[in-house]
Parts: structure tokens; sequence; C-alpha cells
């Protein structure tokens, strides 16, 4: 984390951030700053509700991958994770990842054919938002909200204990 993160005006959703970028396009302006100087981070209710409850903690960027989470160097420490959700953005620059040794399928990280936002090497490291080879359309606003929510929830299965006894 270079900055600590920004959240949007609460009221402000994606209809409004159309609106201003929008605006900013057909009426260009050097005071015109459009939806550059609003935030990162479109607070929706699920995330005012988190964010409100104190359950959002920014950490400073880690220096690597490792098989069982992530690492900083200074000072030292390491955090385990059960899932790693890499989403960060529509290229992907992901040279950190290399330390892993994930296999490769025309120079992206091989996913799941079952779950293609699911790395195939590491079944809790997950890619969204980078394109169609981890989802349909996944680069895109209208695209990302699906595979999201299918691997939201896939990894919410799969880390909460069952009370079906059948299982």
């Amino acid at each position: 984390m270079l900055r600590p993160p920004r959240y949007l005006p609460d009221d402000v959703d994606g209809r409004a951030l159309f609106d201003i970028s929008t605006r900013a396009v057909r009426n260009p302006h050097p005071t015109t700053r459009g939806v550059a100087s609003l935030g990162d981070i479109v607070a929706v209710p699920t995330v005012r509700a988190a964010r409100d409850r104190g359950l959002l903690n920014a950490q400073p960027m880690f220096d690597r991958l490792t098989p069982t989470g992530v690492a900083w160097d200074d000072p030292p420490r390491r955090l385990d994770a059960d899932v790693i959700i890499w989403c960060t953005g529509f290229r992907p620059d992901i040279p950190h990842l290399a330390a892993l040794g994930l296999s490769r399928h025309h120079g992206h990280p091989t996913t799941d054919p079952d779950f293609p936002t699911r790395s195939f090497d590491h079944r809790g490291l997950f890619f969204l938002g980078y394109g169609d080879w981890c989802g349909p359309a996944s680069a895109t606003l209208i695209g990302v909200g699906p595979a999201a929510r299918a691997t939201v929830s896939a990894i919410l299965a799969e880390l909460t204990p069952s009370t079906d006894a059948s299982r």
C-alpha cells in the first residue's frame, strides 16, 4: 500500500460515477477532475458495513507471496492466508508471482478449467479483473461482478464448515 485506501463518498455509486465521467468527457476543462478526485473504493452497502464495523484493515503492500501467504522484508514478518484474491486490474503484470512457479497458458497463469478465477497450481489463489483468461469479460465493470460473486461464494463454501453430517 503506497497510501491508505480512499473511499468514495457513501452516496456515490456506479450511476454517479458514470454521470461524472460523462460530464468530464463532454465538457473537458482544466478544473474538471472527473472521478479521479473522488477516491478509489465504491462504498456499496456491504463495503460500508464492513468499514463501519472496523473489518477493513489496510496493510502495506507485501514484498512477496509465499506458498502459505505473504511476507514483508522490513520489518520481517509473514502472514498466512487461506485465500488470496489478486484483483489489481486489467493487465496481468504479475512478475511477483514468479516465486510460486505457476504453470502458464498463453502467457497467463493457468486457471482451473472448471473455475476460471482459481489458480490451477494453488487452490487458494484467485484472479479477478484481468480478462477472458480468468472469466468472461472479467476486465470490465459489467463482467467482473458475476465473476467476483461466484468466486466469493466458492471461497465461502470451502471455508465454511459444513453442518451437514452426511458430508
